[in-house]
């Protein structure tokens, strides 16, 4: 597969603090990629900065060859009203205009666009209703008028209308019951799989990308940790915030589970160091750190590849430390 979009040594700061720092991600066309981190690890902004709405202090996006962080004015406009990216927020209530019907609101990029006539808009819009598997009915409806589950799926069809390259979507199944939440997730992997649209999700909860998703990519402090495979990653992660993230998920399946207890610092646990900006961005918080860790990690690795001095020798630390217990039992 070629890549898509290329995110290299990537830098964002909102009042001084530093939210993304040299981050470098690439995504590859007609993949499903998952990124993966807590609150406030960065993810949300990595998107706002791939579509524009979040200020890049430093570093180089690049879309299908174009570098989108040279773009101004009107190079700018005319990028995004091709709509070729496009992001798929969180809060479909928030997103949504409550006085617009389901149709107006999926024809708004193509008004915006300007490039079809009224029966080619309807035609389209109809089409993507259908893509989301939303009744044509729904579509006189206002975003009220519907349930949370459509209101999302409406948003995706907003999206999907513009017949994009790449969907971005924020946490699009966090607000979402269960069921509502895997059809979500199913209708994603079926747009992928029918018309080709790269696709990356963000969310907190690994269990809702495990089904889904090729590629995961795991942020920490506005850094990226690890990313690769989602099975290998998820079976067997190298790094230890990937380690912890997994053992706290029971619903993900793990061939070498790993006890959340294990991998976070004992309530006497001192960093080894002051630890700067420049240090690894988990290295305050690991169990594992060392005088190393000063210094922050690359992401060295093209498959699969994680930020850690200590990658897979922490496993081996954890090994004698448990041999150690059984001992003195």
């Amino acid at each position: 597969m070629s890549t898509l979009l290329a995110v290299d040594g990537l830098d964002v700061t909102f009042d001084r603090h530093r939210v993304l720092a040299d981050l470098s991600l690439h995504v590859q066309a007609g993949e499903i990629l998952g990124i993966i981190g807590e609150t406030g690890s960065g993810k949300t902004t990595l998107a706002r900065a791939v579509v524009g709405l979040s200020p890049v202090r430093a570093g180089r996006i690049t879309f299908e060859g174009t570098d989108l962080t040279a773009l101004r004015g009107k190079a700018r406009r005319a990028w995004r009203r091709a709509g070729q990216v496009q992001y798929v927020f969180q809060d479909p209530l928030r997103a949504l205009d409550p006085q617009h019907t389901v149709a107006r609101i999926v024809a708004e990029g193509l008004v915006v666009a300007g490039t079809l006539d009224r029966a080619a808009i309807d035609a389209r819009v109809r089409a993507a209703l259908a893509q989301v598997g939303l009744d044509q009915s729904l579509a006189a409806r206002l975003p009220g008028q519907i349930s949370g589950g459509q209101r999302q799926r409406v948003l995706l069809a907003r999206a999907v209308a513009l017949q994009p390259r790449l969907l971005l979507c924020d946490e699009p199944v966090s607000a979402l019951d269960a069921s509502n939440r895997n059809h979500v997730l199913r209708l994603l992997a079926d747009l992928r799989d029918r018309s080709g649209v790269t696709v990356v999700v963000i969310s907190h909860d690994l269990s809702s990308l495990a089904g889904i998703a090729d590629r995961v990519a795991v942020l920490y402090g506005g850094r990226l940790v690890e990313q690769g495979p989602i099975g290998r990653v998820l079976s067997e992660p190298r790094h230890p915030y990937t380690a912890l993230l997994t053992a706290s998920a029971p619903s993900v399946r793990r061939e070498h589970p790993i006890p959340a207890r294990a991998l976070r610092p004992a309530p006497d646990h001192r960093p080894v160091a002051a630890f700067g900006p420049d240090a690894c961005s988990y290295a305050s918080r690991c169990p594992f750190a060392t005088q190393a860790c000063v210094t922050a990690p690359s992401t060295a690795g093209s498959e699969w590849s994680v930020a850690c001095h200590h990658a897979d020798a922490w496993r081996s630390r954890l090994a004698v430390g448990a041999m150690s217990t059984r001992r003195t039992a």
